[in-house]
């Protein structure tokens, strides 16, 4: 068992958002997959990338944005939940003038940005 509070956790800053690993690997035997917490600022948009082995899931939890998906673009708005699967390329943008936040989920876990194009 893990138990942790969002506020305890800093931040790892990769380009255009700040990501919050909350359970992985290294913490409590979560062998399978990574949880964390992804806050996009105003007008982020950190281009596309792709996972060779990992699915990923995003919940959205507050702010508006749109996702790249292949070649088709998707609003991100609150409730809106998104799965991609390995090898496809995706990115996020965030629209208006809130941050994007949500939920990002990898399996299996993967270190966040090692995915980012150079």
């Amino acid at each position: 068992m893990h138990y942790v509070k969002e506020k305890d956790v800093s931040g790892i800053e990769l380009p255009g958002r700040v990501w919050k690993k909350l359970i992985g690997p290294e913490d409590g035997g979560c062998r399978n997959m990574i949880f964390g917490v992804v806050t996009f600022p105003p007008g982020s948009d950190p281009g596309t990338h792709k996972h060779e082995r990992e699915d990923e899931i995003i919940y959205v939890i507050s702010g508006r944005g749109e996702t790249r998906v292949g070649s088709r673009v998707y609003p991100l708005e609150p409730g809106v939940t998104v799965f991609t699967e390995p090898g496809v390329e995706h990115g996020v943008k965030t629209l208006g003038d809130d941050p994007l936040e949500l939920i990002s989920v990898f399996s299996p876990p993967v270190k966040p940005g090692s995915y980012d194009k150079k």
